[in-house]
């Protein structure tokens, strides 16, 4: 099948998956179920990456400015612009597209291949809706949270690493975190990651959803959802960039 016929198939996924759920109290309790799984369980990996970039773009940045007439406070600056515009929504984003895409997928195309989604089909669900869609509420709604945790972070670890290796004064870093700060900035890496959600929740969907084969056909799915996940990531992320801040 070719590019054209995958987008096809992939949007009309889409219309099958946003109708009206058929039972409310097991939607919800899929919604609970895939928030644990989704969101929950991807803290620490964001929490620990967030902290250590953080405090690394500091240090770099304080690393390469060698001319004395440059303000010091530049570091915290760049690196608060740094981690909300592109680490924080983008990089993260990025991690969770392969932790979270190779999840989807495996867990999906294992029922298909399974023929567990056939035993729902017979049942009368209309098992697109009953698998994705508490995926993407999960996602959509708590990764924005995510997200500015991992803000949070960076420039945290931007600071501690000021304190403890002294190469710059955290003093300094503190003024140029809180220079020029803008409120914009917060939504546009909400919007982007609103949309990486998105992605990260329906791509790996439609890769496990019509996987065909065995076991090993479910693994080349999960590979492939996550470099597409990733790639879309990407390009999305040119476009919002561009229609956002330009």
């Amino acid at each position: 099948m070719g590019y054209l016929g995958h987008i096809g198939k992939y949007f009309m996924m889409l219309g099958q998956v946003f109708k009206r759920p058929q039972r409310g109290r097991v939607f919800r309790e899929a919604i609970v179920r895939e928030l644990d799984e989704l969101g929950l369980k991807s803290l620490g990996i964001i929490m620990f990456i967030s902290f250590f970039i953080g405090g690394v773009i500091a240090l770099q940045t304080a690393l390469n400015i060698e001319n004395p007439f440059i303000p010091k406070y530049l570091i915290g600056f760049a690196t608060k612009r740094s981690v909300i515009l592109e680490f924080a929504p983008t990089f993260c984003s990025i991690i969770l597209a392969g932790k979270v895409g190779s999840y989807i997928t495996s867990s999906i195309g294992t029922m298909r291949v399974t023929e567990q989604i056939d035993a729902l089909e017979v049942m009368g669900i209309n098992s697109l809706n009953h698998l994705v869609l508490p995926k993407i509420i999960a996602t959509v709604f708590f990764y924005p949270f995510l997200i500015v945790l991992a803000m949070f972070l960076g420039i945290l670890g931007g600071w501690v690493a000021g304190v403890t290796s002294g190469i710059f004064s955290y003093i300094d870093y503190l003024q140029g975190v809180q220079l020029e700060f803008d409120p914009f900035l917060i939504t546009y890496a909400i919007i982007k990651t609103l949309v990486f959600a998105f992605l990260i929740a329906t791509v790996p969907s439609y890769h496990g959803y019509y996987v065909k084969g065995g076991s090993i056909a479910v693994g080349k799915a999960s590979t492939q959802s996550v470099v597409w996940t990733i790639i879309l990531i990407v390009i999305a992320n040119y476009f919002l960039t561009q229609m956002l801040l330009t």
